[in-house]
């Protein structure tokens, strides 16, 4: 009885006490262990952050990384690897140092220099003041490499993507909007790059603002590019402009200087400011459309150029434009500044008359069913042109039309009750022609600026600017030119020239400090106007 009695007694006591107590030291043993692996997480991700610039989506997704100071970034990421994710960049505030913006990335929003690599996926880009570029990669070896964002800017000489000085930029699926004087959506200046754009959207509507100023090597696939009141494309010195699939809409309605009283939807010169080198240019597009809203499809001047067209659909909105105008303008030297193009269009449609002037050269082939429907220098100007159709393409005359030399077959031409004379002499519909293409030389630009030079000694975005004021740029002010670098070796980026050799300004933009005055546009982006 007894030991049963003892057993009751303890049982009663486990009940009430020992398990109870039990269970409190369990559970306040797993919420310290709780507590610990928390901390510890916390500090692991902090940690990870810290060390590759990485952003947790999850954990900082509305995060805003800003800069309000002259010639600063919000990002800045120089000789290493770095990647950005589902942050809000902003930056705001004019540069006081022009050509620091331009050329070498001063007050841009996102810079990336010295050979470094930067990833920027889906974050939105913000920037208002005057010279403060978006996202912007600058020297050799140096990648930006952005996806699934959005880009807005607001100032002048604030371009979307910009790239300079050899550097590269990818970008997928970006939208870009720029509202500025001079500020091209994809922009380039000195120096140059290589510039690849899947997808997005690029639009503009400012004066000087091209979708596209390319003083690089540009291509875009699958995009939709729209200029509002500028150029939709414009093209400076040797480099590239490539388009596959991609729908241009231009409405060029003011000029953005009186170098030229010509509206253009796509414009390829040589400002001679020594912003681009100088050489043979190209522009390509395969597949998609361009239209053009106002004045002409395609302006050449002061240089020389290969056009390529496959199967797009070009549409000019404007009956008192024409389809290609080479010819001189206030570019160069007078007497040879002229535009010479060589034109290749293959399974093309072509409507609209061409001229050339007296100083210009064109060569032009049609081939593989292509069809041109138009006049070529109806009002007798008297420019060098060459016209070769295969046996399966034809052209259909719309007015009386002058050549220096044709390569047709028997069914090549269609007068249309017009007349055609090749060196002086009429054509006689229904007759074999053979001529011969016409050379196409390069010759050096002797305006007093140097073309291919190299690049000039210095330093990168911080250091003074040059002195002195920068020579005028083309078409445009130099405020809003794309900004762009002399080539540099990627580790110590090309300075800026001191004195005289301060970098001129360019067509795509204005140089003075006053960018939002539109009085000021000297622009780059498109001093094509």
């Amino acid at each position: 009885m007894k030991k049963k009695r003892l057993e009751r007694l303890y049982s009663n006591l486990k009940r009430k006490f020992i398990i109870p107590a039990i269970t409190i030291t369990m559970v306040t043993t797993m919420l310290t262990a709780c507590n610990s692996t928390s901390n510890k997480n916390d500090n692991t991700t902090k940690a990870t952050a810290s060390t590759t610039n990485t952003t947790d989506a999850s954990s900082e997704k509305n995060e805003t990384i800003k800069n309000t100071n002259d010639g600063e970034h919000a990002i800045e990421v120089d000789g290493k690897k770095a990647s950005y994710e589902n942050v809000n960049v902003t930056k705001t505030g004019d540069s006081s140092e022009n050509d620091e913006a331009d050329f070498y990335g001063d007050n841009s929003a996102v810079f990336a220099t010295n050979k470094a690599t930067l990833d920027l996926s889906n974050i939105n880009v913000s920037t208002n003041g005057a010279h403060a570029n978006a996202v912007f990669s600058y020297g050799e070896g140096t990648t930006v490499n952005i996806s699934d964002s959005t880009i807005e800017t607001s100032g002048n000489c604030s371009g979307g993507l910009m790239t300079t000085g050899g550097g590269t930029m990818n970008a997928t699926n970006v939208t870009i909007k720029t509202s500025g004087n001079s500020s091209a959506a994809i922009r380039s200046d000195r120096g140059g790059g290589i510039v690849t754009v899947t997808g997005g959207s690029f639009e503009t509507s400012g004066t000087g603002s091209p979708s596209i100023y390319s003083t690089a090597d540009i291509t875009v696939n699958d995009a939709t590019l729209t200029s509002n009141t500028s150029e939709g494309i414009v093209i400076e010195g040797k480099n590239s402009v490539s388009l596959n699939n991609c729908n241009l809409t231009a409405n060029n309605t003011k000029h953005n200087s009186d170098k030229s009283n010509v509206y253009k939807g796509i414009m390829i010169y040589q400002s001679m400011s020594g912003d681009a080198d100088n050489g043979k240019s190209a522009f390509a597009a395969t597949d998609g459309s361009i239209t053009n809203k106002k004045g002409d499809v395609f302006f050449v001047n002061n240089t020389s150029t290969d056009i390529n067209l496959e199967n797009v659909t070009i549409t000019n909105e404007d009956t008192t434009g024409v389809f290609l105008r080479a010819e001189a303008a206030g570019w160069g030297n007078e007497g040879s500044n002229g535009g010479k193009v060589n034109l290749n269009a293959t399974n093309q449609a072509i409507d609209g008359n061409i001229i050339v002037d007296d100083i210009s050269i064109l060569n032009m082939y049609l081939k593989d069913g292509s069809l041109y429907t138009g006049a070529i220098n109806a009002d007798k100007s008297s420019g060098q042109i060459y016209v070769e159709l295969d046996e399966n393409s034809t052209w259909t005359l719309t007015g009386d039309s002058y050549i220096s030399g044709l390569t047709c077959s028997e069914k090549s031409i269609n007068l249309n009750g017009h007349k055609l004379y090749i060196d002086g002499k009429e054509y006689k519909e229904g007759s074999a022609s053979t001529g011969e293409a016409i050379e196409i030389k390069e010759e050096a630009n002797t305006n007093g600026n140097s073309q291919g030079m190299d690049k000039p000694d210095g330093n990168p975005p911080s250091g003074e600017k040059p002195d002195g004021e920068p020579p005028e740029k083309p078409d445009g002010s130099n405020d809003n030119k794309p900004s762009g670098n002399p080539p540099g070796d990627g580790e110590t980026p090309p300075a800026k020239p001191d004195g005289d050799n301060a970098p001129p300004d360019k067509t795509d933009g204005n140089s003075n400090s006053n960018s939002n005055n539109n009085s000021n546009n000297n622009s780059n982006d498109s001093s094509t106007t």
